[in-house]
């Protein structure tokens, strides 16, 4: 993927602000610790993703992966060896199958770097829990309005 950090903190902003009417100012989500730690650094060995364009190659969504230790984990943060999922699509590009096939494509290929499950975090409500359901993707961790979801990879 050559995609550089900043359409990936667009696509972090994006995930983050995925309720309609509650949007929260870039600088305030890239800003904080909390979402910084998915795209800072980009990209560091065991960095992995894919960007989804549109016909005229505009990028209009990404998914990555990264491992990010037990002393500064993410929300979806399960063990170590095992990378967190990040996904974002741009909102005009939402349910037209775009988060999908970024899914599908990250999944394969964490499968073939070696990887056994991929993790990641939704906030309950978020409309894409159903398709991390339907791709295999199941709640390990019911927190504090966020539910952690782990899929096996093997």
């Amino acid at each position: 993927m050559g995609a550089d950090g900043s359409f990936l903190g667009d696509m972090v902003v994006e995930a983050a602000n995925w309720r309609p009417g509650s949007a929260r100012p870039r600088h305030e989500i890239i800003g904080g610790d909390d979402h910084r730690r998915y795209v800072a650094g980009w990209m560091r060995p065991g960095d992995v993703g894919f960007v989804a364009e549109d016909p005229a190659g505009a990028p209009v969504g990404a998914a990555w992966y990264r491992m990010l230790p037990r002393t500064d984990p993410g929300f979806g943060y399960v063990g170590t060896g095992v990378p967190e999922l990040i996904i974002g699509v741009r909102p005009v590009w939402r349910a037209h199958g775009v988060g999908r096939a970024l899914l599908q494509r990250l999944c394969e290929q964490a499968r073939v770097d070696g990887f056994a499950r991929l993790s990641l975090s939704v906030e309950r409500g978020n409309f894409a829990a159903t398709l991390y359901r339907s791709e295999g993707f199941a709640v390990v961790h019911a927190g504090h309005g966020r539910d952690t979801m782990v899929k096996r990879l093997r």
